[in-house]
């Protein structure tokens, strides 16, 4: 959602953390065309207050506590009906996994924490005419991602990825392929080396992505 350029860009904060919301708040309260309208400790409150301010864009952290994630979120913010708000993801996550889920999610934009103020304001700016804007960083990591081959999984691994996406523990995927679990563990940790993740929910994510899976 655009808004004309006769009035500031309207922002809801979304933020689990008290301190870094105010820091925000009070950083963008600084910038002449940009008016915060609201704030949001969850994910749940964020998408109420969008529905009732109507907010041009909405800043996500990807990390909030209870409730549902920043990544969740964004996507029922921009599934939503009508004119849905722009996001644009502030956070201190810069794995792939977290910037391929934000991305496929519906959001806008890409930002670290580390940003210069100047840029996170020049970023809003754009998200609000529904233009990405990518952290360097995370460009890095994108562009590294399209031009690297998909990743070479054994036959075995691909198995337990594909229990893995359905949701099964260490112990059923160990069951359901007839190996051990600690051969699952060592197997998992090969995974997360090719895939470059940490975590399962990472792992799934960008094995869906990279089509890993069908």
């Amino acid at each position: 959602m655009t808004g004309p350029a006769s009035r500031p860009v309207r922002i809801l904060v979304c933020d689990d953390h008290v301190v870094v919301r105010a820091g925000l708040l009070a950083l963008l309260g600084s910038a002449p065309d940009i008016e915060v309208v609201g704030e949001a400790g969850t994910g749940e409150e964020a998408l109420a207050l969008a529905q009732k301010l109507s907010p041009d864009v909405v800043l996500m952290d990807l990390q909030l506590g209870e409730g549902i994630d920043g990544v969740e979120t964004t996507r029922r913010l921009t599934a939503g009906p009508g004119d849905s708000p722009h996001v644009l993801v502030l956070t201190t996550y810069d794995t792939d996994a977290d910037i391929t889920r934000a991305i496929e999610a519906g959001a806008t934009g890409y930002l670290l924490k580390a940003e210069r103020p100047e840029e996170l304001f020049a970023a809003i700016q754009a998200a609000a005419q529904g233009r990405t804007t990518l952290s360097a960083p995370v460009a890095s990591r994108v562009m590294a991602r399209m031009r690297s081959p998909r990743p070479s999984l054994t036959d075995r691994e691909r198995d337990i990825l594909a229990q893995l996406a359905q949701g099964l523990g260490n112990r059923d995927i160990a069951r359901a392929l007839f190996i051990s679990e600690a051969t699952v563990k060592t197997h998992l940790g090969r995974i997360y080396d090719k895939l470059g993740v940490d975590t399962r929910a990472g792992a799934v994510a960008v094995a869906k992505e990279q089509r890993l899976l069908g």
